[in-house]
């Protein structure tokens, strides 16, 4: 499929690095679309890992050209910083493109975020406090300032004065914090400008061409399906759209243009911060899933909750993104357990639901109803043909694939960067 979107079909953590990764080595261009430095992409290259929060996945592969959309959020300390961090471990940041128009994350924001999120209390929303939701809030009020104000100082100032007059009355009179000055925060971003200009141009244009000229394009969401500001258990989601609607609009790509679209799900789930999570696990088996997994935050390194896989919320992602393939990713950490369970639907307060509720007072009485499976207690780090894995883990891969009515054709069984199963249905 010349043009394909990667999404994560879950909360996010799904591995979409390692899948982007995988797709990359024979892609022409990989976009990153929605999104900033709150979520991570790690690869693991020989004995070498690599943590990415801005820059997309297929970075680490020469003819690869990657890009930064118009719908992300950008910290330019940040994405200086992962540049030079490739750059020092021998992987060329120069064919990296970005969006004049995607919107900087801001000092502000930053302050902002962790305020907004002190003064929630036991209401928090779980924000990796990276000025993210703030970012996007000034996008869509249009008092952002984007990549490309940094190449005329002139405007770069009266949008920053404008903004800090206003901010700075919040951060004072709302929240007692001390105010932020204009020269500071002036000269540090401004003196960003000529560690990107070289990188910044108009990638609508440079997707259009490249998927005229029949380049082989990936799409790499951040987060997941139920962390979509639309269309996840809000209020307990991100502040972009990492469905496959916000492909689209966060690269100027046009939706008939999209060839397949790719979900991304663990063999088990897992979720970050607060909120509704019907399979979670309070108990020993949920913090071996921790223990096996490595279950941290690439970004925070917040421990994951942990919980059997959910095929309410799986089917759910289907629907939304209109998923055509499946990849799922550390089936080898259930190879530690003796009988497996899957949720095929919840019941709230004596309700049965085959499908995702939309009511958060439902979603949150929610249980899980179970079928179990049987495990299969061996090592599967080593198999890479469909055919070798032990007939209970077949098992397993086929019962969800029926369940969601699409093909896994991508089953990881290891962290390594080949540990993966390719299966042709």
């Amino acid at each position: 499929m010349p043009t394909t979107v990667l999404i994560g079909a879950q909360w996010g953590d799904e591995g979409k690095g390692k899948v982007t990764d995988h797709l990359s080595e024979s892609a022409d261009v990989v976009v990153r679309y929605q999104g900033g430095n709150n979520a991570g992409h790690t690869i693991v290259v020989g004995s070498e890992r690599f943590a990415l929060t801005l820059i997309p996945s297929g970075v680490l592969y020469p003819q690869v050209t990657p890009v930064i959309g118009n719908g992300c959020v950008i910290d330019p300390a940040v994405l200086v910083a992962e540049m030079a961090e490739l750059e020092s471990r021998g992987i060329d940041p120069t064919r990296l493109r970005i969006s004049a128009n995607a919107h900087l994350i801001m000092p502000y924001h930053r302050k902002l975020d962790a305020v907004m999120e002190r003064f929630l209390g036991q209401q928090q929303i779980g924000t990796t406090k990276r000025g993210i939701g703030p970012a996007y809030m000034d996008k869509f009020s249009r008092h952002g300032i984007r990549v490309q104000d940094l190449f005329d100082p002139k405007i770069f100032r009266q949008k920053l004065e404008v903004n800090l007059k206003d901010k700075n009355k919040i951060l004072t009179k709302v929240y007692n914090s001390l105010p932020m000055e204009v020269e500071p925060i002036a000269e540090e971003y401004l003196g960003y400008a000529d560690n990107l200009i070289d990188h910044v141009t108009d990638t609508s244009l440079l997707l259009w061409q490249a998927q005229r000229d029949g380049k082989k394009i990936i799409f790499e969401g951040a987060q997941g399906t139920l962390l979509d500001i639309d269309h996840g258990t809000y209020p307990f989601v991100t502040s972009s759209n990492p469905t496959a609607g916000g492909a689209t609009t966060g690269s100027g790509i046009g939706p008939k243009a999209i060839d397949g679209v790719i979900g991304v799900a663990k063999a088990y789930i897992t979720r970050v911060g607060t909120g509704p999570f019907p399979t979670e696990l309070h108990d020993e088996t949920g913090e071996r899933m921790v223990e096996l997994g490595g279950e941290f935050g690439t970004v925070t390194g917040r421990r994951r909750r942990c919980g059997w896989l959910d095929l309410v919320a799986l089917k759910y992602a289907v629907r939304v993104n209109g998923l055509t393939e499946l990849a799922m990713t550390k089936l080898d950490i259930l190879s530690h357990f003796d009988t497996l369970k899957v949720a095929v639907a919840y019941d709230s307060l004596g309700d049965r639901f085959d499908e995702f509720p939309r009511q958060q007072r439902v979603l949150y009485n929610c249980h899980p109803v179970y079928e179990e499976l049987p495990g299969w207690n061996k090592d599967i780090s080593e198999v890479r043909d469909y055919a070798d894995l032990p007939k209970q883990a077949q098992q397993y891969i086929e019962f969800v694939e029926e369940a969601i009515e699409i093909p896994i054709t991508m089953i990881g069984v290891g962290p390594a960067r080949d540990a993966t199963v390719l299966r042709a249905t």
